[in-house]
């Protein structure tokens, strides 16, 4: 069952680049966000959000953390932080799951979304080497 997945990035070129190889790998982008307000106004207005692919430093100044934070808090959605500067996160987001660090590409993206997919249905599969798994994400 491919996933619905939800892209908060502020770069636009980055954000269709993004979508476009969900699409390829037969999952669903939902939309795109590039700041807080939007980002949980596509949450709350898609039927479902499985994944979010979230950047930390959007328009709205650096609060991807925050809505990593209330994605995963607010409505289940399983939360990948796609950054150029991990860094920032110190030493992870409550609730989410962990971060890569940019340009991520189609490969990695491609191990990203499975691995959370096999989360998300059960399974404890190994994380791809390009994520940083943050502490609490085992039991998000």
């Amino acid at each position: 069952m491919p996933a619905r997945v939800l892209i908060v990035e502020d770069e636009f070129l980055i954000a269709l680049e993004m979508e476009e190889v969900v699409r390829d790998l037969g999952h669903i982008p939902i939309g795109v966000a590039d700041n807080l307000s939007s980002a949980l106004a596509e949450a709350r207005d898609a039927a479902t959000v499985d994944i979010a692919l979230v950047d930390v430093n959007l328009a709205d100044g650096a609060t991807g953390p925050e809505i990593g934070r209330r994605l995963a808090a607010e409505f289940g959605v399983q939360v990948i932080f796609v950054t150029a500067n991990t860094a920032q996160l110190g030493e992870g987001v409550s609730g989410t799951i962990g971060a890569v660090e940019k340009p991520v590409g189609v490969g990695e993206l491609r191990q990203l979304i499975d691995f959370v997919e096999r989360r998300r249905n059960g399974l404890t599969p190994p994380p791809p080497p390009v994520l940083r798994l943050f502490g609490d994400s085992h039991a998000a």
